[in-house]
């Protein structure tokens, strides 16, 4: 497996909790923390202050697969090609040798125009 597929098998699923825990919050502040024990207040045997938990989580998550966007870049398969110019280097290929010149009709011609003939 590269590790490009690594990466995205990473971003898939962090993308997926993300979307979970989104959808677990609700908008208007109640969402999951409203049903263990009311809004904002604490619990005495479980979850302390949901709310900041789905808050972090979702920041943190968010963090992450921003981290592994950018990280995946240098994965890319290709992606590590030679970047520097072969025009500025100096090489030249077959496609973009300088071609030779076409005689242009007037230069075929052998009579010299009066133009040519100034001494």
């Amino acid at each position: 497996m590269s590790t490009f597929t690594i990466f995205l098998i990473l971003i898939i699923l962090v993308s997926f909790l993300l979307v979970v825990v989104v959808m677990v919050q609700n908008p208007k502040g109640g969402g999951l923390s409203s049903s263990f024990g009311g809004g904002g207040t604490q619990q005495m045997g479980g979850v302390k202050k949901t709310t900041d938990f789905l808050d972090k989580s979702t920041w943190a998550l968010a963090t992450l697969l921003l981290a592994l966007i950018l990280i995946s870049n240098f994965a890319i398969p290709g992606a590590g090609g030679n970047t520097e110019s072969k025009i500025i280097s100096g090489e030249q290929t077959i496609e973009s040798a300088p071609a030779t010149p076409m005689a242009t009709p007037a230069q075929a011609d052998d009579t010299a125009t009066p133009a040519d003939s100034t001494n």
